[in-house]
């Protein structure tokens, strides 16, 4: 079985700190692990999980264990048909709904089917709605010898108190350009050649994911890098009065709302920076930034952030992109310098 901190080695010190408590007996039974999305949370999840339900895990270097890939847990695991590892993430509604938790719960209180132990993933507890997070306590008040818990969360996306108090929270770092596109070079390589995208396609794939190297992977082989070009053209139109409001919205639209408030919450997030003397992650759209942070204040920044998270919340509910697009872009447009009239 591939160890991940070889496949991932931004991964390292999370992954060893979990095989340290294995081999001491002293894993708990809870663990919330916070990473930027397309970090490989979700991969580390599974290794540990891998690792938990093997039969004869292997030691390595200091007799730290990783899964052994032969015994019937690991090729069940291969398989992605063990019965006793679940994963539950958003639905339609982009919430982990209270249904889901307390399928976890029946999950956790009974024995395990073919192995020893059991494992629960929750890929973003930062989403759970208020009922599934209190369903959720329920379980970690009362935990059981034979299941662990992993939530994954989101960096800057909150988890109630009261929940991560009841695990033990690591953290998992971005890595650096070069490791980032070392790790995507050789996932696009395994590509058709026709498939295979170009370096500068790479490049900005990398640049748009903030150095996430399984989102700059997404990137470089979907659609989001031509949909938020153009986005991004008709971002800039809008903002100098050439277009209306409808016809901006539009093309984010295409994108679907969670993209299009990654993208308004990457630019606002730029703009504080630059306004503070920092520099843009978005190099395409450092210019435009650029020239708002000659004339707004930090506060407005902040304030375009706080309606992102609005419109995220909205999204619970199903909210329109192009609504909350619409609204979004004529924040933005009230930042620009009004032209007075010549004496």
């Amino acid at each position: 079985m591939t160890d991940i901190a070889q496949d991932m080695p931004w991964l390292r010190r999370a992954w060893q700190t979990v095989q340290s408590r294995v081999a001491e007996d002293r894993l708990p039974h809870a663990l919330i692990l916070v990473g930027e999305c397309g970090v490989g949370k979700r991969a580390w999840a599974e290794a540990v999980g891998g690792l938990l339900l093997c039969d004869q895990p292997l030691g390595r270097e200091a007799g730290q264990p990783i899964a052994c890939g032969r015994c019937k847990q690991c090729e069940l695991l291969a398989a992605a048909s063990h019965p006793d590892i679940r994963i539950y993430a958003p639905e339609k509604s982009r919430m982990v709904k209270v249904d889901q938790v307390r399928a976890l719960s029946s999950f956790a209180v009974a024995s395990p089917q073919v192995a020893h132990h059991k494992v629960a993933i929750i890929d973003r507890a930062d989403q759970l709605n208020i009922n599934a997070a209190n369903a959720l306590l329920k379980t970690l008040e009362e935990p059981l010898p034979d299941v662990t818990l992993i939530l994954l969360q989101e960096s800057g996306r909150p988890v109630l108190p009261t929940i991560r108090s009841r695990c033990q929270t690591l953290t998992v770092p971005v890595p650096g350009n070069s490791e980032a596109n070392h790790w995507l070079a050789s996932r696009v390589k395994n590509l058709p050649e026709d498939a295979q995208p170009s370096a500068d396609v790479l490049a900005k794939a990398l640049m748009l994911a903030g150095n996430a190297p399984r989102l700059a992977l997404d990137y470089a082989t979907g659609d989001f890098i031509g949909l938020r070009d153009t986005a991004l053209d008709r971002f800039k139109d809008f903002m100098k009065s050439r277009i209306p409001v409808g016809e901006a919205a539009r093309a984010f639209k295409s994108m679907g709302l969670e993209d299009t408030l990654w993208l308004f919450e990457t630019w606002a997030a730029d703009l504080a920076r630059l306004i503070v003397g920092g520099s843009a992650r978005d190099a395409d759209a450092a210019d435009m930034l650029g020239f708002l942070a000659k004339t707004t204040p930090g506060w407005r920044a902040h304030e375009l952030l706080d309606m992102v998270k609005e419109s995220r919340a909205a999204g619970v509910y199903n909210a329109s992109p192009e609504l909350e697009a619409s609204r979004l872009l004529i924040a933005w447009q009230k930042l620009m310098p009004v032209k007075r009239p010549a004496a």
